[in-house]
């Protein structure tokens, strides 16, 4: 997914005697993918990151998209979701929402009030969130992540972590230095993984000069001597660690805090990408939602819609066409701007447009376009093959009428 990064402390090669000051060794730690053929980092522990133990079964922290229900005969329609229906409660991890699914990924958002107080290891998905509101740091072993208003923050599978929010009244995060600032963020799960899309890489896995950001675009945590000071202990001096595989719960008793990271390299580590970062492209006519692709899962496609210059050419048509996408789904969520194809439409809206039926703008949004210049909005967009299933938490918050508001 990233370029090749490194921090803190190494040895000269992998595999070999890296000592600690007292004498005793550097536990090496391989965080590979694809068994031992994809991409991997290694990363240098002060204590064994395998010394845990006392493994317990527990409920779901957060509510399972799997075990959402539907009704077989249920309406093909439009919808629109209000983000802002959904409670503030909870911390990032058991405040997860989901509000639709597939096999691939699943849709849902969070709005946390509390750090994490308790790590987490989420061996089933990548995890994307994009930050709409708030912001925080993440912390993970590969050291601290700050990110913000617009950012995408991606946390690769089986990685070990917990967010700590930002608050009022201070430039840090943590502590008591005031109250948790209002969070709101879109969260995607990925099932079948997250990466670049793979027409933007060169044959030797570069990031290509005409691909829509470059490498200085992304931001990766940066290592320092205790990554997670105030980080929730045991009394034994370790902590407790919660894992889900096959959406099963497990916690876990450390024997020493597992954040002591003291070097890392490779190119798998979390990551930040900037949602203005994400450099647009324009055509003398309307060009497909394709060009603005941010990330690839195994069937989906992610994109931003960024403040932009639209279609130049003589007569051009700027606002999206009406079009009947035969084999796809569509969300998206609005983060600002003017919504030049939709009404009724505020930032933090989350609407579905399902394979099956044509989908367009709203009735006098596509002449209005004509002669439009550039255009302000600010959107993620998710473009996945399988059919989305609502869960009773997206239905819950669904704005009534919206299938009707293209007859006038």
């Amino acid at each position: 997914m990233n370029t090749y990064a490194r921090r803190g402390q190494l040895p000269a090669k992998p595999h070999t005697v890296f000592r600690q000051p007292d004498g005793s060794l550097y536990h090496e730690h391989c965080f590979t993918q694809a068994g031992f053929d994809g991409p991997f980092s290694i990363l240098y522990h002060r204590h064994p990151p395998q010394n845990h133990g006392g493994a317990e079964a527990i409920d779901p922290v957060f509510p399972l998209a799997v075990t959402a229900t539907t009704t077989a005969n249920e309406a093909l329609r439009r919808r629109h979701l209000r983000s802002d229906g959904l409670a503030r409660h909870s911390t990032p991890l058991a405040g997860r929402v989901p509000l639709m699914f597939n096999k691939d990924l699943t849709v849902g958002f969070v709005r946390p009030t509390e750090d994490d107080d308790r790590y987490f290891i989420n061996g089933d998905e990548d995890d994307l969130f994009y930050c709409h509101s708030g912001g925080g740091e993440l912390r993970s072993w590969f050291g601290t992540l700050r990110f913000g208003p617009g950012d995408y923050v991606v946390i690769p599978r089986s990685t070990l972590y917990r967010f700590v929010l930002e608050r009022s009244g201070s430039t840090g995060t943590g502590g008591s230095a005031g109250a948790v600032i209002p969070q709101d963020w879109l969260w995607i799960a990925c099932r079948s993984g997250l990466r670049v899309p793979t027409q933007y890489r060169n044959p030797v896995g570069q990031l290509r000069m005409d691909a829509p950001y470059t490498p200085r675009d992304f931001r990766g945590p940066e290592l320092t001597a205790d990554i997670d000071p105030n980080g929730p202990r045991e009394a034994n001096g370790g902590a407790m660690v919660v894992s889900k595989r096959s959406d099963r719960f497990s916690q876990h008793r450390w024997a020493h805090p597992p954040l002591d990271t003291i070097g890392w390299d490779g190119t798998v580590y979390p990551f930040v990408f900037p949602i203005l970062n994400f450099q647009a492209k324009a055509g003398a006519v309307h060009l497909p939602p394709t060009v603005h692709g941010t990330f690839a899962s195994g069937a989906s496609l992610i994109c931003s819609f960024v403040p932009r210059t639209v279609d130049f050419g003589p007569d051009a048509i700027p606002c999206p066409y009406p079009h009947s996408n035969v084999d796809v789904e569509e969300v998206i969520f609005y983060c600002d701007g003017d919504f030049t194809s939709r009404r009724g439409i505020d930032a933090g809206s989350i609407t579905y447009h399902p394979a099956g039926v044509p989908h367009g703008p709203h009735p006098g949004a596509y002449e209005a376009s004509v002669g439009v210049r550039e255009v302000g909005e600010l959107a993620v967009m998710i473009d996945t093959f399988d059919t989305l299933v609502f869960t009773p938490q997206g239905t819950a918050i669904e704005a009534a009428g919206y299938d009707e508001t293209w007859w006038s």
